[in-house]
């Protein structure tokens, strides 16, 4: 509008004829200054729209920031919660798991001490000699008379034989192996060697034969364990007590920092007994060495 005005207005001098040429480049200055500000006035106008433009995108990009957030503060709250029931979960069977190992153990021992004490009665049986009915000359016959009551014809009384003290050696393995349970290793070991070397064909003699595996483990002598758990394993081929004494050869490898064997005996557990409890741990235990198993 300004220029316009500018223009009619230069006009109107021209056509009132009193212009000169200065005033004609100072019209055609003012122009050129105008030209310019409106260039600058259309560019400002412009930019203006563009940052209003921006702007707009912005705030609607922060809106879907703002709820993108919110959903995923939900998730995580949601993943969280999860995780921790399920941790609670995980914890309650791991302790569960616990007990119920426990209680096998002990019923493991409690069956331990029936068999033992049945293997006792049994060779205290065995071992007791039934000594012959003594004779003892009774009162000499009435002649002509009838036997007295309660006396047998002939004139002797059967007297029962006193009951002869028999041997019991299921007895040192009992105490041997109480003596296992209240950490008296040592004393289990001698007891349970002497009790395999006195029964070499009892039931017991390979459960006294792992036992002293055990104490020798527990007592942290790893070599001569794997030494007595290859005994059991050699001597007794068809006991239950294989499987354990093979995973027990295994955590003295273990124990022993030598991995590669423990590796093996492990898989060899996996391998000969896999539906075993047995197998079942050395599974675990070859996990925790990297290990994977069938």
């Amino acid at each position: 509008m300004m220029k316009n005005a500018l223009l009619a207005a230069a006009c109107s001098a021209l056509l009132a004829g009193c212009v000169s040429t200065s005033d004609i480049e100072r019209l055609q200055s003012q122009i050129s200054d105008l030209q310019e500000q409106v260039a600058q006035l259309k560019r400002t106008a412009s930019s203006k729209e563009e940052v209003q433009n921006v702007n707009t995108k912005i705030a609607e990009q922060t809106q879907m920031l703002l709820k993108s957030n919110a959903t995923l503060v939900t998730k995580v709250d949601q993943i969280e919660e999860r995780a921790n029931n399920t941790q609670g979960s995980i914890e309650q069977s791991g302790y569960r798991v616990d007990r119920l190992a426990q209680q096998v153990t002990q019923l493991q021992k409690d069956l331990e001490d029936v068999r033992a004490q049945e293997a006792a009665r049994a060779a205290a049986a065995a071992a007791t000699p039934v000594p012959p009915p003594m004779t003892v000359p009774g009162p000499a016959p009435i002649t002509g008379g009838a036997a007295q009551p309660g006396m047998p014809a002939g004139g002797e009384v059967t007297v029962p034989a006193p009951p002869q003290p028999g041997e019991k050696p299921m007895e040192t393995y009992q105490a041997a192996l109480r003596d296992y349970q209240r950490g008296n290793y040592e004393l289990a070991i001698s007891g349970l060697r002497d009790f395999v070397k006195s029964n070499p064909k009892s039931d017991l003699a390979d459960n006294a034969a792992y036992w002293i595996g055990e104490s020798l483990y527990s007592q942290k002598k790893y070599r001569e364990a794997i030494e007595q758990f290859d005994r059991v394993v050699n001597d007794f081929p068809k006991s239950d007590k294989v499987p354990s004494a093979l995973l027990k050869k295994g955590y003295s490898y273990i124990n022993l920092n030598e991995k590669s064997r423990a590796i093996v005996q492990l898989q060899y557990v996996v391998h000969e007994h896999p539906r075993s409890p047995e197998a079942a741990k050395a599974r675990d235990e070859l996990k925790k060495l990297g290990v994977e198993s069938r």
